[in-house]
């Protein structure tokens, strides 16, 4: 659904469509939707986006916006993006009003997960 004037939509670099595609089709379920050779399109993550080809990644330490997935279990959904592929970056930690940790999809871009639980 498009809301007037609210976020509709997400873009991310990535080195190599192929193994980002599998990461998180495998991880999350993600569907994939190619537009040519250098971009393909997601659904299924909440907010729909894309992916472009470009040889950088999107890291909190260069100024990138950080996305930030929920989970009821930070122990399980580590486990499976370190099982599909991605890197911890961040080990478990707590702030006020909850636990998260940091991972680096296969690609290099950096995406976090917390749990209130």
């Amino acid at each position: 659904m498009n809301t007037h004037e609210k976020i509709n939509y997400l873009e991310f670099p990535a080195t190599d469509l192929n193994v980002v595609k599998t990461f998180f089709h495998t991880l999350f379920g993600w569907q994939f939707i190619d537009y040519g050779p250098d971009y393909t399109a997601f659904s299924g993550a909440g907010i729909d986006g894309g992916f472009y080809r470009a040889d950088i990644s999107a890291r909190s330490s260069n100024g990138s916006v950080l996305v930030v997935f929920y989970s009821e279990n930070l122990h399980h959904t580590q486990e499976k993006i370190t099982t599909a592929g991605g890197q911890l970056v961040k080990d478990i930690f707590e702030f006020p009003g909850g636990r998260r940790f940091h991972f680096a999809d296969p690609t290099g871009n950096e995406y976090a997960v917390w749990s209130d639980k």
